[in-house]
């Protein structure tokens, strides 16, 4: 994933907070921003409640990887927050993956026949 594809600064993370639409299931909570780019941003949360840092940043690249082998099935032009919940600690890929597809049809971002 390119530099200019993610959410790093604590205020983008604000701001997409307080202005975003969030869906949520067991996994994942997605917060959605329409950015009038002609990219999405990606940006994931995994707090301490999750796990230590071995399991925090698992979960991490779970999710990142997830969202970088469908990404071409996603409309363009949002920023997306991934915020991992306490049971992501025991969920493996496929279990994520299905988790994530999900979200992103129910916040409209899969594209027509996906």
């Amino acid at each position: 994933m390119k530099s200019d594809e993610k959410i790093k600064k604590n205020s983008q993370f604000r701001y997409i907070y307080n202005r975003g639409k969030s869906i949520s299931d067991s996994l994942l909570v997605l917060y959605i921003f329409k950015n009038n780019k002609n990219i999405n941003r990606i940006g994931i949360s995994v707090s301490k409640k999750v796990g230590n840092s071995v399991t925090r940043n698992r979960v991490k690249r779970l999710i990142r990887e997830s969202y970088r082998t469908n990404k071409e099935k996603y409309r363009r032009g949002y920023d997306l927050i991934f915020v991992a919940r306490a049971r992501c600690s025991k969920s493996n890929y496929h279990e994520i993956l299905k988790s994530q597809i999900n979200l992103m049809k129910k916040g409209g971002l899969l594209k027509e026949g996906e």
